[in-house]
């Protein structure tokens, strides 16, 4: 036997005997965790002798809003492992009657207090798995692949942890109880369920983080700094995993689906009955890190609308989050800088298989799919889709990776290739840079070849912090498989923050002050060395006070240039005396803004939570290109009536004055309501009801002549425009039985309602309704 493994195996049976604390405020970060040969009934109770023989994880610190101090509530947490899962038993201290606790669906439970378990189980310091349950058991998972890319605006420069992508679900058992000092929670991570190293000693990266809701603190076992490049790298680990039985990794998932769609047909309202669609998908574990999935007709049956998005910039795209089971395992492979991965663009495939893992230190991820014919130009031809991701870490803090897409159908292709880095350097410094080149053919056109390019570099200093990049996207450059939120642009964009901290225990914790420089070109124009189209100084400043209360304002001064390419189906309609002609819409050649931004959010109080953003000012208006008195009001609410209950409450307001006669030239308005009932844990009812109303007056020249505006038609006729407006009235119902990922029945109802007046409720029409049943099951090999 190796010296190395002989000495384990007696600190291992030392430990067995005499279990060790690891106090995270102390730096003990390295934890050799106990194996043994035993299984446990997951119960949410830590009564079984195993426990005694765990390690067990202390002295926990805050995380957020502020760090460095002692964490105000005791966490003690066990590791032990089994051949075949890792056991992570939680003991959360917490006030009398301060526990916040609700039953809820998967990943609806981050309003409660939870503790998250992240596990990097190829320790590259850049990824990690996410484990999270609230007090009851309730489950939330995700992944977390850090890249670099800080959000700044009305919130100014974020400063922390990167968000944990929680579309993945992954198969893992947890329950919990409250009790009189606070809540026990009792977690089982079957290996089945992760990938990891082909290593015969295994070390991971590990971390737990608490989320109180009464304080509004987050508290970390390891002491991460939120001044730091990367949230990962300062974790700490469980070292000396050996002999590790994952078995066979062998998930069926056959799917069947039926949907039943009604709509006004040749004046009278007819049901069309769809068949019975059978599809599944199949995932098969070829080694502990590579993973092949495929998938023959995936269900696309939608359980939850997409989240209402408002559209203030027309030269803006709007993304939705992708929530197909099939394209969300292994998501984070495909990670890749501006957005040249988007799956959403393959809209109903025939079958797709993927193949996902690490091979001698390189993470390989690889899909292919046939999409069906309407995904198409001709609407003839099945698009091919390929996407090829490949990265290599030689550091934890340094990565390069390199991108493949295509889509082909017939004598067409989009092709997109190149490569990224990203590199930490001195903790608080990070660097990172894309280069990437499009070739696009079409029968009869010319085929274009184009780049795409972006860098930037950040420090994420405590009290300074400031990013700077610089990105463009030429005219020419085309992703079939990709999301480009605008096109056609050079952007440079300055970013400075400085943040004063309160004492600890002060009501105000922290002020911080966010200042936003930023330019954007027409590609062309940049190349030429011409003027910005739009130039921006944007203004924050953010509080953030004891219990989680957070206040914001921001003043936000812009100029926007004038871009003919918007208006090249406008023209004016000139009166002059009995003569009537028609002249191009040239427009002014730039608008200033001046807007006013102040943003509120309470703590998750245990009935209630509430966060608003109200802007107001002077801002453009694109329908008719003139200046515009403005208001973007946002309301969400929260209310808990019970521990089953959840109601929640969204109303989104936009419109348009014109500052010359205060007539609106635009309005939207969105309220939107859903309520839960939480059966038990894996059944649930919703009820969503959501009106939109939106309006538009008659368009004028406002800004120049007056005049009304002329729109060309299909036909190229120009026509008057005239005032418009569309109210419409959804509601859905939803049952819902989950008792695992992979295993689940919907069964749901979908209607839509037209009237003429906004929100009269009268003169109702029906527009069209669906009825939809899906039933899944996952088979699992043992």
């Amino acid at each position: 036997m190796p010296c190395c493994t002989l000495l384990y195996c007696l600190v291992t049976a030392a430990h067995l005997g005499s279990p060790a604390d690891f106090s995270g405020r102390q730096g003990r970060l390295e934890v050799p965790l106990p194996r043994v040969e035993t299984s446990v009934t997951v119960d949410g109770k830590l009564d079984e002798a195993v426990w005694q023989q765990a390690s067990r994880l202390t002295d926990f610190s805050r995380y957020a809003p502020t760090d460095g101090d002692a964490a105000d509530d005791s966490t003690e947490v066990l590791v032990w492992y089994s051949p075949t899962a890792l056991h992570v038993g939680v003991r959360a201290y917490a006030a009398p009657s301060s526990v916040r606790a609700t039953l809820a669906d998967r990943d609806k439970m981050f309003n409660d207090d939870y503790v998250g378990i992240f596990i990097g189980t190829f320790n590259d310091g850049r990824q990690a798995t996410v484990f999270s349950t609230n007090p009851l058991g309730v489950q939330g998972d995700g992944i977390v692949v850090e890249s670099g890319q800080s959000s700044s605006g009305f919130g100014g420069l974020s400063i922390g942890r990167e968000a944990t992508d929680i579309s993945p679900d992954y198969v893992f058992q947890s329950k919990g109880h409250l009790t009189d000092y606070g809540y026990e929670i009792e977690i089982r991570i079957p290996f089945k369920s992760l990938t990891y190293q082909p290593a015969d000693v295994q070390q991971w990266s590990f971390n737990v983080l608490r989320k109180v809701q009464s304080r509004g603190y987050e508290y970390s076992w390891a002491p991460a700094k939120r001044a730091a490049a990367s949230y990962i790298q300062q974790h700490g680990h469980l070292t000396g995993l050996t002999e590790l039985s994952r078995g066979l990794v062998l998930d069926v998932a056959p799917v069947i689906t039926r949907t039943v769609n009604g709509a006004v047909v040749g004046g009278q309202y007819r049901y069309a009955d769809h068949p019975f669609k059978v599809g599944g998908n199949v995932r098969w574990g070829i080694t502990n890190n590579l993973t092949l999935n495929g998938t023959i007709q995936p269900d696309f049956a939608e359980v939850e609308s997409d989240a209402n998005q408002l559209l203030t910039d027309p030269r803006q795209a709007i993304r939705f989050a992708e929530r197909r089971p099939f394209f969300v395992d292994g998501v984070e492979q495909f990670n890749v800088p501006s957005g040249l991965v988007y799956t959403r663009r393959i809209i109903a495939p025939l079958g797709a298989a993927k193949l996902t893992g690490k091979v001698a230190g390189t993470s390989v991820a690889l899909l292919m799919a046939v999409d069906d014919t309407f995904g198409s130009v001709s609407q003839v031809d099945h698009p091919f889709y390929s996407i090829l991701r490949v990265q290599r870490d030689f550091s934890p803090a340094a990565r390069i990776g390199v991108i493949y897409t295509g889509k082909e159908e017939g004598d067409s292709y989009n092709r997109v290739g190149g490569a990224d880095f990203r590199i930490n350097l001195n903790k608080i410094y990070s660097a990172q840079g894309q280069l990437v080149w499009s070739t696009t053919a079409r029968p009869n056109a010319p085929t274009l070849t184009a780049p795409l390019w972006s860098s930037s570099v950040s420090r994420q200093g405590r009290t300074f912090g400031a990013r700077y990049s610089f990105n463009g996207v030429s005219n020419d450059f085309r992703t079939s498989s990709g999301f480009i939120t605008r096109p056609s642009i050079a952007k440079l964009n300055i970013d400075h923050r400085y943040t004063l901290f309160g004492q600890n225990g002060a009501l105000l914790e922290s002020t911080t002050f966010d200042l936003v420089m930023d330019g954007q070109w027409q590609y062309q124009n940049f190349i030429a060395g011409r003027d910005a189209i739009e130039k921006k100084l944007h203004t924050n400043v953010n509080f953030a006070f004891r219990g989680g209360w957070r206040l914001g304002t921001s003043l936000l001064l812009e100029t926007f240039g004038y871009d003919p390419t918007l208006f090249v189906n406008y023209a004016i309609e000139r009166h002059q005396g009995a003569r009537v002609d028609t002249i191009p819409f040239t427009g002014v050649g730039r608008l200033p803004n001046r807007d006013y931004v102040v943003s509120l959010a309470t703590p998750q109080f245990r009935h209630f939570g509430f966060n608003g953003l109200f802007v107001w000012g002077r801002d453009d208006n694109f329908n008719e290109w003139a200046p515009s008195d403005i208001g973007y009001y946002s309301w969400t609410a929260n209310w808990r009536p019970s521990g089953r209950m959840r109601i929640d409450g969204t109303y989104l307001w936009l419109f348009y004055d014109r500052p010359s006669d205060g007539s609106r030239t635009a309005e939207t308005r969105i309220p939107r309501v859903k309520m839960e009932y939480q059966v038990s844990r894996a059944f649930f009812v919703r009820l969503v009801g959501q009106y939109t109303s939106n309006a538009r007056d008659a368009l004028r020249d406002d800004s120049r002549t007056n005049d009304p505006i002329l729109i060309r038609n299909s036909r190229g006729v120009y026509v008057l425009t005239t005032a418009q407006a569309q109210n419409d009235l959804q509601g859905d119902v939803l049952f819902s039985f989950t008792p695992s990922p992979g295993k689940v029945f919907y069964a749901g109802y979908r209607s839509v309602f037209n009237e003429l007046d906004p929100f009269a409720f009268k003169d109702i029409t029906r527009q069209n309704d669906g009825f939809f049943v899906k039933a899944s099951y996952l088979f699992r090999a043992r």
